[in-house]
């Protein structure tokens, strides 16, 4: 009979002095000091298997920087073994990578011989949380900058080229490498986000964590200015079960089963393969309570919504639900700032390039939702397809506004490719050349890319305010942020970091005219308040809106992708608004939704109410906010 064992160092090595320990094979870096040489005897326990080959499991080692894990590509390997044979092994020691951007994967990848010596092991997981704590701020000690892993300039040194010593005490990416083909626990976890398109999922288990939310997401964010952004390095990815079950549809928040598996590298990020898919036990309230900032009768007091729609033209589906959002969760707020408006015909690329019918359909569909509030709007057409976006589409921002609450101030709208100036009307009153008016279209900053539409507006009492509405270009082009690159390649922020300097030019120029104009830029601009580098033009000239309200750090976000809560959506004030106060809520109609499928857009909205002039009706206030700086001094 064959006997069922723990396994256990006696078990190992009795004979075959000069075999190789599976500790040897990794050592103590990214890469195995092996690499490319012919290994022998390496003894060790079949912990899990799929159809390309089998993990196997050694003695552990007390230098908790060498994994005793490891994986045996080849077919040979999955037809003669299973789970629990103690084998025999010989081969060639490789490192394997799909993509040039991706880390090594250490594994023997091609097998001389493999003998199963006897069967019925086990292997007891080591427990995270318990046995291991991963470290829970940064992913590498190349991420070098005040940002951390969000540093700019990025792609300076490739990890695997410097194969540094691990220190996984320290730094996530070398606590994971250390655990390289290890059977792990993790007990109690949280789902950190939906799961990705291939149904894995992000989790963290019972052990510290940075920026978690309320609803159970970790959030990107800054305490300070010398805060470094937590990378989450404690969140892991549950990859395709290796029984063939299937993952749960995953939200933020919800709990899940002890999930028991293999620690591996692939598609560019360290994953854990479960043995088997675990359960949801509990799901957080789907119900997403509406905001509480309501209009109130003063004229100087307003409330502003900002929603990325995701392509809406006249035909989308989710015109009537992204309706309902603004009228019953948003409250229709009196002006509202909204990104990825599509021309009248949609996606079809014919020429078109109108948005009327498509912010037409999304008023009268307030209006119905509502009970009857009536928005006006307004936009640029772009040139076709110089705007970026889905191609046909013809992606612009644009503006819907209560006209019982507010008006552009009377002047000519301008087009695509000409720039609005700030100018000053025979009674000294600051306004725009072109309202509403594209900003700087023909810079270099803006190919292909959607153009800011600034505006000039008056409340119901005359009282002047302006706004920016903007679409900064995407993160297109990124690297993964477990990847090889560090910092990891943060696509297109060279570009944004123009896109935001241009803006600021602009809102200075106001400035310089009126120091005490009530000023708010607010839109889509794809990046993290904690790539400073990137927003730090509009960062310097204007305020948060979340620092101005006290939004606590952790919940700021707009959007979930990965183990990341983040706010890729931002409202900056001008020192008038900052001075008189304001309150900010983020709506998480989309991000705390059932499932993928049930959202209306990947973006929340955000809803501020803010005074653009004092109750007496004063617009000219003395700044209180010394951090504000004018562009002059950051040059």
């Amino acid at each position: 009979m064959k006997r069922t064992a723990v396994f256990a160092a006696s078990l190992l090595f009795a004979s075959a002095a000069l075999a190789t320990q599976i500790t040897d094979i990794q050592g103590i870096s990214f890469q195995s000091p092996l690499a490319g040489q012919f290994v022998h005897g390496v003894t060790a326990v079949v912990t899990a298997k799929d159809r390309y080959g089998i993990w196997i499991q050694g003695d552990h080692s007390d230098d908790l920087r060498a994994s005793s894990g490891l994986r045996i590509y080849g077919g040979a390997a999955t037809r003669f073994t299973k789970v629990g044979d103690l084998v025999s092994i010989s081969g060639r020691v490789a490192e394997y990578r799909s993509t040039a951007n991706n880390l090594f994967l250490t594994e023997i990848d091609y097998l001389t011989s493999i003998t199963s010596v006897s069967s019925g092991h086990t292997v007891k997981p080591l427990v995270l949380g318990v046995d291991r704590i991963p470290p829970n701020n940064q992913l590498s000690s190349l991420d070098i900058g005040h940002d951390g892993w969000l540093s700019i300039p990025n792609n300076v040194t490739l990890l695997e080229s410097v194969n540094g010593t691990l220190r996984p005490e320290k730094y996530g990416l070398d606590f994971w490498e250390s655990l390289e083909g290890q059977l792990v626990t993790v007990k109690s976890p949280t789902a950190a986000n939906f799961p990705d398109r291939f149904g894995s999922v992000w989790v963290y288990g019972d052990w510290p964590t940075t920026g978690k939310n309320a609803r159970g997401g970790l959030t990107i964010h800054i305490n300070g200015t010398d805060d470094v952004p937590p990378a989450h390095p404690e969140a892991i990815l549950i990859g395709r079960p290796l029984d063939a079950t299937r993952n749960p549809k995953t939200v933020m928040g919800a709990k899940l089963g002890d999930i028991t598996g293999i620690v591996t590298y692939q598609y560019g990020t360290y994953s854990i393969l479960p043995l088997t898919a675990p359960e949801i036990v509990e799901v957080p309230d789907f119900s997403v309570p509406p905001t509480s900032l309501n209009s109130t009768s003063h004229p100087c007091e307003l409330r502003i919504g900002d929603y990325n729609v995701e392509n809406m033209s006249p035909r989308s589906h989710h015109i009537t639900k992204i309706a309902a959002h603004i009228a019953q969760h948003l409250h229709t707020p009196d002006i509202l700032f909204v990104q990825e408006i599509q021309d009248d015909s949609g996606s079809r690329n014919d020429g078109t390039v109108s948005a009327n019918k498509t912010l037409r359909a999304l008023a009268d569909a307030i209006k119905k939702a509502s009970g009857g509030v009536q928005y006006d709007f307004a936009n640029v057409a772009p040139e076709d397809n110089k705007d970026g976006g889905q191609p046909g589409g013809n992606i612009r921002v644009a503006y819907l506004w209560r006209p019982e609450k507010v008006s552009l101030i009377p002047g000519v709208t301008g087009d695509a490719v000409t720039s609005t100036k700030v100018v000053v009307d025979d009674d000294g009153n600051v306004e725009f050349s072109y309202n509403p008016g594209r900003i700087d279209p023909t810079h270099a900053a803006w190919e292909e890319a959607r153009k800011p539409l600034a505006a000039a507006w008056q409340t119901a009492s005359g009282d002047r305010f302006y706004t920016v509405n903007v679409h900064f270009s995407s993160k297109r082009d990124s690297s993964s942020v477990q990847g090889d690159a560090r910092p990891p390649v943060n696509g297109g922020s060279v570009r944004r970091m123009s896109q935001a300097n241009v803006t600021a030019t602009f809102v200075d120029s106001i400035l310089t005219l009126s120091s005490s104009a009530s000023i708010i830029v607010a839109g889509d601009m794809n990046e993290y308040a904690a790539t400073r580098a990137v927003l730090r033009p509009l960062q310097a000239l204007l305020h948060d809106a979340n620092d101005v309200a006290d939004v606590p750090p952790a919940e700021r976000y707009t959007y979930a992708y990965d183990q990341h809560a983040q706010e890729i959506d931002h409202i900056f004030v001008s020192d008038a608004i900052a001075k008189r106060g304001g309150e900010v809520e983020h709506v998480h109609v989309n991000t705390w939704a059932r499932s993928v499928g049930e959202r209306a857009s990947d973006h929340d909205p955000t809803v501020l109410r803010l005074w653009v002039c004092d109750a007496d009706g004063n617009t000219d206030v003395d700044s209180e906010y010394p951090l504000v700086l004018r562009l002059s001094e950051l040059r």
